[in-house]
């Protein structure tokens, strides 16, 4: 029997079914209103194509550095359809973070958007050896334009090629937050169902008309493939700027939006929120870092209950797990601090330390198995083999199942305090500091301490104009965790640090207030 009877589709197969519906209908709409169609999109990818196939040496490994930007859509494909892996490099990287992307990736094509990231491109090319092809997306400078070049071919037909479910597509780089970035071999296999998973188990307005603002770099880039495979287009804008994306809404009568708490957080409490229309939303898609429960209940309240949470990780890329909008029980203090349940598409066990499943109420680590899980880590084997040990995905995150099947995240493993031999989950502790009134944020770290190995410190923001006693916030917490998970001292902040997508950057305040306590 042959091999191709049961060969399993990939995204390609996906992207030449997605384009073939309609080629006049309406895919997406760029920052300065173009417009582009199925059609517009198919030819380009084609084309791009042909570009990178045509190149001598032929390129194996690509890195595009970019804002949001439609190019980027036929990019990504054209690179997908030529069998080059890419990488993208986050737009709000640094040059030393992406020299270390390019030698640990191998890349030898460099793509790029001239009109952010000229400098940047000339640096990488004068200092990343490896280069030997570099185009800017319009314009001419450190490298060809790559709208010309593309535009000599005579688009063709798509033709998906035949790839294994192992096929590497895709090198994505974690946020570095734990130390240096690691390469995640993105498979084929890994790829398709993360797609199933969203087609299946996510929900979907009727009309979809949805605003990229987070970086197509990451989570945002996950979402064409759905957005096509439903009939709907996508509205993109170069970043997230709070009154750009409000306008946008309001403008385009966006029906879907993808965003990280911070994001969320920043539109709410943004001075110029009731300024805007923003009633066409329908959903709004979160994850990437844990919501505290009383600022997501505020943000329901703003607007409405369009709130939908998927949990996962570039290891197990988007959804592991899911709370839909009605799962959002605003009287349910555990639910709200819930990130669902497992979707039907990954086998999900809470783990101890001697990888053994733990009973209901007891903190484990969440570990997965299935065709969700990518291929590890580039040049990486040790941590493969850790990441990967009894034959689970170990994702660092410790949670706790309730009765009802709902996993509630307790901290990452890495994050958890030892404070006088106990352990102390510091997002149990943020979620009791946000429900003060006056708290908008809180991150709660351990910084060393003679007496006790880690003292429990807490770091606050708190609303303009609003004054707290510090002792109040440590009784709150004494008062409904008990005095171990007390804080120490509470620092005030006007603002939190936070990586390049969004998260609250626990690596850059631990180092800040270890050196002070040094």
């Amino acid at each position: 029997m042959s091999d191709l009877l049961h060969h399993p589709v990939s995204g390609c197969d996906f992207m030449v079914r997605a384009m073939s519906f309609d080629p006049d209908r309406l895919v997406a709409i760029g920052q300065d209103g173009e417009r582009l169609t199925a059609g517009e999109l198919a030819a380009q990818i084609s084309q791009m194509q042909q570009l990178f196939e045509s190149l001598e040496p032929r390129p194996r490994r690509a890195a595009v550095l970019s804002r949001n930007r439609l190019e980027i859509l036929a990019v990504n494909s054209g690179l997908d359809f030529a069998d080059i892996v890419g990488t993208a490099l986050h737009p709000m990287g640094a040059l030393e973070d992406y020299l270390y992307v390019m030698e640990d990736a191998g890349i030898d094509l460099l793509i790029y958007d001239p009109a952010y990231y000229e400098d940047t491109a000339a640096a990488l090319i004068a200092r990343a050896p490896g280069i030997r092809h570099a185009f800017a997306m319009g314009g001419q400078g450190a490298g060809r334009n790559l709208i010309e070049a593309a535009a000599r071919f005579v688009p063709g037909p798509l033709v998906a090629p035949l790839r294994d479910p192992d096929h590497v597509s895709r090198i994505a780089y974690s946020g570095g937050t734990t130390g240096k970035p690691k390469g995640i071999l993105c498979t084929n296999g890994a790829s398709a169902t993360s797609f199933l998973t969203q087609m299946m188990c996510w929900e979907w307005p009727r009309e979809i008309r949805h605003l990229i603002c987070a970086p197509l770099s990451h989570a945002g880039g996950a979402m064409l493939m759905p957005i096509l495979h439903r009939g709907g287009h996508m509205v993109v804008i170069p970043g997230f700027e709070p009154v750009a994306v409000m306008q946008a809404i309001q403008d385009h009568r966006i029906t879907s939006i993808l965003l990280v708490p911070t994001m969320v957080l920043t539109l709410i409490d943004h001075p110029r929120f009731a300024e805007f229309d923003l009633s066409s939303l329908e959903i709004c898609y979160y994850g990437a870092s844990s919501f505290p429960p009383a600022r997501l209940k505020d943000a329901i309240d703003r607007l409405g209950p369009i709130f939908f949470q998927f949990y996962g990780q570039a290891e197990a890329p988007m959804s592991i797990t899911v709370l839909r909008r009605d799962e959002h029980d605003t009287s349910d203090p555990l639910r709200m601090a819930s990130c669902g349940r497992p979707t039907p598409m990954v086998r999900v066990a809470l783990l101890d330390d001697a990888g053994q499943p733990v009973p209901d109420g007891t903190p484990g680590e969440i570990c997965v198995r299935g065709s969700l899980v990518n291929g590890g880590y580039l040049n990486k084997p040790e941590e493969t083999a850790a990441a990967f040990a009894g034959d689970w995905l170990h994702t660092g995150d410790v949670a706790i199942r309730n009765p009802d099947g709902f996993l509630r995240i307790v901290d990452r493993k890495k994050d958890m305090i030892v404070t006088g031999g106990f352990n102390v989950f510091a997002r149990e502790v943020e979620d009791v500091l946000t429900e003060h009134p006056g708290v908008r944020q809180a991150a709660v770290i351990g910084v060393p301490d003679p007496r006790w190995g880690e003292a429990v410190k807490a770091v606050v923001v708190l609303e303009p104009g609003v004054t707290v006693d510090p002792a109040t916030l440590i009784a709150r917490v004494r008062e409904r965790k008990g005095a171990v998970q007390a804080p120490k001292t509470v620092d005030f902040v006007d603002a939190l640090p936070v990586t390049a997508i969004g998260k609250p950057d626990k690596k850059t305040l631990r180092a800040r207030y270890a050196a002070v306590a040094a």
